[in-house]
């Protein structure tokens, strides 16, 4: 990730034509996501193409109007011009409603698959990536970013190639009319350039500001959100709103400043612009009245020269809003660029299903990425025998939860290796890894939906059978009937809505439900009564039978009858052994014992 930000920062200070470079760069990204849907652009594209011809054929029905019905007098020629401009009427809504239909449907589907290709590429990424980048920031991407370029596709694109088109016709129209008029009207074209460009480089690199400090509020709002009951027992709401209000207001200044530099730009392109049609009046007018040129031809030719001042001012405005397309682009573009460092393998990959499930850390050592000076283990060897129990017990921060994150590739080691039946857990595909093994956290996850599906996550073709069966052995399956809907009651988000015991024999049923070759068991039973606990261990002890098992224990109450047990201290084995052999002979070990005990005295 510091790659990457090292990119954006040099970006910032390139020169135009890399800027132009990376626009480039980033509407060909843009078209990727569009070219599915070539046969929706093509049938967009010839309905615009028909209204803009359509609406220039208005012009000759005002040249109509004026020589052959007013100034003749006639009110047969005038019925003809007027049912002329009708009928063209009819034809432009007609093209603008495919026209709009279209491209409104396109800008729906990409914006939906750009935002489909974001998250499906997030959730593949190695968690340190997620150290350094906020979920806050991750799903304003995700959500605000693609709804702005579901606006620009839709919309904003869209005006700026109609009004592309109907600035050229009508420069066409306008030499084909009167070519010194014209000149008059072209004169004011590269003062309407100039501020176009100086400004849309500001706006843009405003509008990434913009989103960026909006992110920073969606985030800020999460956070706090998220830890309520803290807030409030702390008595922190006064203070959490004046921080707040500090990022609104943050957020607000980018965004004012970025309007402000767009009314700017539009304000001046429109004095520009009709100050030029205001001059060409002047002239255009004297030639009428010295016979020079016909009423007809100087209608026809202030409705052209309208045309084209008209979409200078659309494109104009435009610009502002594909700025901060580019802005929303760039940010999407930059998740969609970063690559996972946990690759599975480029050829030759085991089997997992094949292996035992026997488990050997080989001289490994690690260093967070976020914490690259502090070492999380150091030249580590332990092995896990198939079908045992090891105990991995040790003072907070001696790398016991390390172990189970490098061992279900969430990291790997920068020297040693991992093995699962004597192959290199590298030489397997992640997902195979994983599926051998359970994992049941201190805290566990659970997920904004009903206790169906948080027992389904460990096996998602489960039977509603299989399902209330692994409760049962997880002994949740008592509480669970008394919820208000039994096993289709909605658990709240993170499954607020249990107690810390519930929610932990929910996380036991999911794993007892997937039946792995693998337990991971971090302290399951710590958020239990004593009641639930034995009900709880003698599930454990069941599913464990016949199966590999690491347990991280903080309780030592509950591995003293452990096959082996691992004393880790700042990364590294101090000893190893079982309950009873470590008490005789390692004073780490003994010193955990005796602080327990003492509590419990």
């Amino acid at each position: 990730m510091s790659d990457q930000s090292t990119a954006n920062d040099l970006a910032e200070h390139t020169s135009l034509e890399s800027s132009k470079n990376k626009k480039i760069s980033i509407l060909l990204e843009l078209i990727q996501f569009i070219h599915p849907y070539k046969s929706q652009v093509i049938a967009a594209f010839i309905a615009l193409l028909f209204t803009a011809g359509v609406m220039l054929s208005v012009g000759q029905g005002v040249r109509m109007l004026i020589d052959e019905g007013f100034s003749q007098q006639s009110i047969e020629q005038l019925q003809q011009a007027v049912q002329f401009i009708l009928a063209i009427t009819v034809l432009i809504a007609g093209g603008t409603f495919f026209r709009f239909y279209l491209v409104s449907w396109l800008g729906e589907r990409v914006s939906a698959d750009i935002r489909l290709a974001v998250f499906n590429h997030v959730i593949t990424l190695h968690p340190s990536y997620f150290e350094t980048n906020g979920s806050g920031d991750i799903m304003s991407r995700i959500t605000t970013d693609t709804t702005l370029l579901q606006s620009i596709i839709g919309s904003s694109f869209s005006m700026a190639i109609r009004s592309a088109l109907m600035l050229l016709g009508a420069l066409v129209m306008l030499f084909a009319t009167n070519i010194k008029l014209t000149f008059i009207v072209l004169l004011s074209v590269p003062f309407i350039l100039v501020p176009i460009l100086f400004y849309g480089r500001k706006v843009r690199k405003l509008s990434r500001k913009s989103q960026d400090s909006m992110a920073d509020v969606g985030s800020y709002a999460g956070e706090a959100i998220e830890h309520i009951k803290t807030v409030q027992s702390y008595t922190h709401e006064q203070h959490e709103r004046l921080s707040f209000s500090k990022e609104v207001e943050k957020s607000f200044s980018i965004g004012r400043n970025r309007i402000k530099q767009r009314a700017t730009l539009i304000a001046g392109v429109i004095i520009i612009v009709f100050g030029a049609i205001t001059g060409m009046l002047w002239v255009g007018g004297s030639d009428v009245i010295q016979g020079k040129m016909s009423g007809g031809d100087l209608g026809a030719f202030v409705f052209y020269a309208i045309l084209v001042a008209s979409s200078l001012a659309t494109i104009s405005e435009v610009l502002g809003e594909l700025q901060r397309a580019a802005g929303a682009t760039e940010r999407l573009i930059e998740i969609l660029q970063v690559k996972s460092h946990i690759l599975p393998p480029v050829e030759n990959a085991s089997s997992a299903q094949a292996l035992n499930a026997q488990i050997a850390f080989e001289g490994v050592s690690f260093n967070y990425p976020s914490r690259p000076d502090q070492a999380a283990t150091q030249a580590l060897n332990l092995t896990a025998e198939q079908g045992k129990v090891l105990a991995l017990v040790g003072p907070s921060g001696a790398g016991k939860t390390t172990l189970f994150e490098l061992l279900q590739r969430f990291y790997d080691p920068q020297v040693g290796r991992i093995t699962l039946g004597g192959i290199d857990i590298k030489q397997l595909e992640p997902k195979d890894l994983r599926q051998q093994m359970a994992l049941v956290p201190q805290q566990p996850a659970l997920f904004s939906s009903d206790v169906f599906h948080n027992i389904r996550y460990g096996k998602p073709d489960a039977s509603d059978e299989e399902v209330i069966s692994a409760a049962k052995k997880a002994h949740a399956h008592e509480f669970i009937i008394n919820l208000p809907e039994g096993y289709n009651s909605f658990l709240g988000e993170r499954g607020v809505r249990l107690s810390g015991g519930q929610r932990q024999r929910i996380a036991i049923a999911r794993a007892i439900l997937k039946d792995p070759n693998i337990l991971l068991l971090d302290e399951a039973t710590s958020a239990l009564d004593s009641e639930s606990e034995q009900h709880v261990q003698q599930a454990l002890e069941e599913l464990m039978r016949g199966r590999t098992t690491i347990i991280i224990a903080h309780r030592l109450s509950t591995i003293q009858h452990a096959n082996k047990i691992a004393v880790l201290e700042q990364g590294r084995i101090i000893d190893t052994g079982d309950h009873q052999s470590l008490l005789k002979k390692c004073e780490l070990y003994q010193r955990l014992v005796e602080l327990q005990f003492k509590k419990l005295a």
